[in-house]
């Protein structure tokens, strides 16, 4: 890629000459040295050399990758981390990453996956007895030279002896896909034999194309790396065994590299004299090579595979991937350069609605002393992770651990708190889900699970707006997705499965019933007040698909037949249906996606139309609001870009940490997004300015993934934090100081 205006011609006596690629630390150049050596160049950006947090890890690189020397890693030359652009600059390794040959190519032949295997080996052993632990193998750092695999970017690797870590509790790193057991639960304790359970789900993916861990969010892929046993279809044979005993849970089964080399040599056959050697992807540049781009991809990270539901209260106790994909929080509030903004935003007072009678900037907790029904919240210290919807007057929060309760968005007071819980069944085993809020009744999902884990119940209820009381309750299978709530009624899956069951949010009778695929994994969903299926088949390999309408007023059921990606539909616009198809997860920059193509399908007709985007997108879970749709990446750069055209409108950097969902307010103008620790952002729809950015509210992060959504309380914002906090804001003065609900 060719220079920015902007970037450095020369840098430490290296003439700069292009781009390799950018990520989230910095951008990488290829350059030459004063005699003529190809070097690559590493450059922290400059919004983060000023902070002593990465500045230290940038140093912690440098000083792990000179520690190590092999011929399968790629040597430091020069660096300067203490530059005002901390620098460095390593061997130029002519080749792709792994990540791109397999997407290129496909999967490897065993007698491709031979010098691989028996490589990264070699690389190990040598960055081990420097006394290092890489702690981030994965496709995209490995490099195909014509000589073997390179080893590259030490960024998050530590001292074996556990001197120099900057990884403290609750700030794990590392690419799900390829963390080991230990990364999730104490990345502490992270030794050698953590970098052996990641060449062992490295290796399955060159063989079968998909990580052994694999799932729809980087949450599940994380509770399945410390909880399930790793799918190994499509490896066979003695490499199968030796995979197995590589993804053992327990660090101390795993073979060590010795071992590992000895039986690698006998699973992996010899490649025959005439058979082309095709592990190194020749690409197409007028260099010999071209190094990594920081933007390769190791996916697909949606599963095709059939999904095992984990209950969502073991996932939010087993993997504290949300700050294992954030790494580390910089503190607020900020303006759109970076600096510390202070005072009130220089906005026209006309942007911002018109606050409720008697409102006061308040802020509580889920557990505080309920007015009616259980008035304590019930004894349990763990994560909660509270999930939110709101009427529009008050608040109603569900989570693990948590009964519903009501909290009235004015004055922040809680109501109640419904007593739901089944008798003698502890706080720790059961979750509540509010699904929405119909004529008086407030649906919600409750699930339970046994001591051991082994089965759970679950049911959806309605219950009474004004106290909490339950109005009716049913079954709901056990195994499903979730149920939903839209337009005055209930979607759920119930008996054997074969169908959605529609019921009237009154009184719980069944409205219809929809069939759906036998043994296809389906979603309820909701959007603009209408219900929706979306179903995937599970067989391995199957991309069908096939996605309900259904009218809650008991009109028509149209069905369409694979219009788009399961798990890709983002909204209504018109009489279109709007899904955001992607490709792969960006494991090089957490948890986001990359959004390639856009379809629109017609309920009706069943029409379909692809609109390929003209550059892909990054971000987590998108939001189509008023003819927009809204992006924002893991490090919160906020896209808007057309359904139609796939347009880019603009796209503005914010400092927010993991956002959720954006909302757009009721006259189109502002926009707000919300972090995981409660700061919020808001922005000019029209522009993409940004106007401020608040402080965080959250005092500890939850681990569950659940990311706030911002509501309106006419011209008031309200929302929750993953500790549990409920606060409202004034837009027009974010910095008002918060008084106790």
């Amino acid at each position: 890629m060719p220079l920015h205006k902007d970037d450095p011609r020369s840098l430490g006596g290296y003439r700069l000459a292009d781009r390799l690629g950018a990520g989230g630390m910095g951008i990488v150049y290829w350059g030459r040295s004063r005699s003529g050596r190809e070097v690559a160049v590493k450059v922290v950006h400059a919004h983060y050399a000023g902070d002593p947090v990465f500045r230290a890890r940038f140093r912690q690189e440098v000083e792990a990758a000179r520690r190590v020397s092999g011929a399968f890693t790629a040597p430091v030359l020069d660096a300067d981390p203490d530059a005002p652009a901390p620098w460095m600059a390593t061997q130029y390794v002519p080749g792709p990453s792994l990540a791109a040959r397999i997407r290129a190519q496909g999967a490897l032949r065993l007698t491709e996956l031979r010098p691989l295997a028996l490589g990264l080996v070699e690389a190990l052993r040598d960055i081990h007895r420097a006394g290092v632990v890489h702690r981030d193998l994965k496709p995209a750092n490995v490099l195909m030279a014509d000589d073997g695999p390179r080893v590259i970017d030490f960024g998050i690797s530590r001292a074996a002896e556990g001197h120099h870590t900057l990884t403290e509790t609750g700030q794990m790193v590392g690419t799900p896909p390829f963390m080991s057991p230990e990364q999730f639960t104490d990345a502490r304790t992270a030794g050698p034999a953590s970098d052996v359970f990641s060449l062992g789900a490295l290796l399955v993916y060159c063989v079968t194309g998909r990580g052994p861990f694999d799932a729809d969010s980087p949450y599940l892929t994380g509770y399945r790396v410390v909880h399930d046993e790793p799918v190994l279809d499509g490896v066979t044979g003695s490499l199968r065994a030796v995979l197995e005993r590589c993804l053992a849970k327990d660090p101390a089964a795993r073979p060590g590299l010795d071992e590992l080399a000895r039986e690698f040599a006998a699973a992996l056959p010899e490649p025959a004299p005439d058979e082309p050697h095709t592990t190194t992807l020749r690409p197409l540049s007028a260099r010999p090579g071209t190094a990594p781009s920081a933007d390769d991809t190791t996916g697909p990270f949606r599963a095709r595979r059939p999904r095992r539901r984990a209950p969502r209260l073991l996932l939010a106790a087993a993997a504290a991937t949300a700050l294992a994909l954030t790494g580390y929080f910089l503190p607020g509030p900020w303006n759109a350069d970076g600096e510390t903004r202070t005072g009130s935003p220089a906005a026209p007072g006309s942007r911002w609605g018109t606050l409720p009678d008697g409102w006061k900037p308040w802020q509580t907790t889920v557990s505080a002393t309920a007015e009616r029904g259980v008035r304590k919240a019930p004894g349990y210290e763990g994560d909660t992770s509270p999930s939110c919807v709101s009427d529009g007057s008050s608040v109603y929060c569900g989570g693990t651990a948590l009964l519903p309760t009501r909290v009235d968005a004015t004055t922040g007071r809680t109501l109640w708190r419904a007593g739901i819980a089944p008798a003698g069944v502890p706080a720790d085993r059961y979750i509540t889900t509010v699904l929405g809020v119909d004529d008086g009744r407030v649906l919600v999902e409750l699930q339970v699970t046994a001591d051991n884990g082994a089965g759970q119940a679950q049911s959806v209820m309605a219950l009474d707006i004004g106290n909490g009381t339950r109005i009716w309750s049913r079954p709901v299978r056990t195994d499903s997705l979730g149920s939903a709530y839209a337009d005055g009624v209930t979607l759920t899956q119930e008996g054997d499965g074969g169908a959605v069951t529609v019921r009237s949010a009154r009184d719980g009778s069944v409205r219809r019933t929809v069939p759906v695929p036998r043994g296809w994994l389906c979603s309820l969903l909701s959007a603009g007040d209408f219900p929706y299926v979306d179903c995937g088949d599970q067989a391995d390999g199957s991309r069908a698909t096939r996605f309900f309408t259904v009218d809650p007023a008991d009109g028509p059921v149209r069905t369409l037949d694979s219009p788009a990606q399961t798990g890709s539909f983002v909204g209504r616009l018109g009489k279109e249906l709007v899904f955001l198809e992607s490709d792969d997860q960006d494991v090089n920059n957490g948890p986001d996606l990359i959004y390639t193509r856009i379809v629109r399908a017609d309920p009706r007709t069943g029409r379909r139309s692809v609109t390929d985007l003209p550059e892909h997108y990054r971000g987590g879970l998108p939001t189509l609001a008023r003819g927009t749709l809204y992006l924002a990446t893991s490090s919160g750069l906020v896209t808007a870009f057309s359904p139609t055209t796939g347009k880019k409108l603009w796209n503005s950097h914010t400092t927010l940490e993991t956002p959720g969902q954006a909302s757009v307010d009721a006259g189109g103008r502002t926009l707000y997004m919300a972090g995981a620790s409660g700061r919020v952002a808001a922005l000019d729809t029209a522009a993409g300015t940004v106007l401020w950015e608040s402080s965080a509210r959250a005092e500890v992060l939850g681990n569950s993934g659940l990311l706030p959504t911002v509501w309106f309380n006419r011209g008031a914002l309200v929302l929750s934090t993953s500790d549990g906090t409920v606060f409202t804001l004034d837009p027009a003065h974010p910095e008002r100081k918060p008084v106790s609900g």
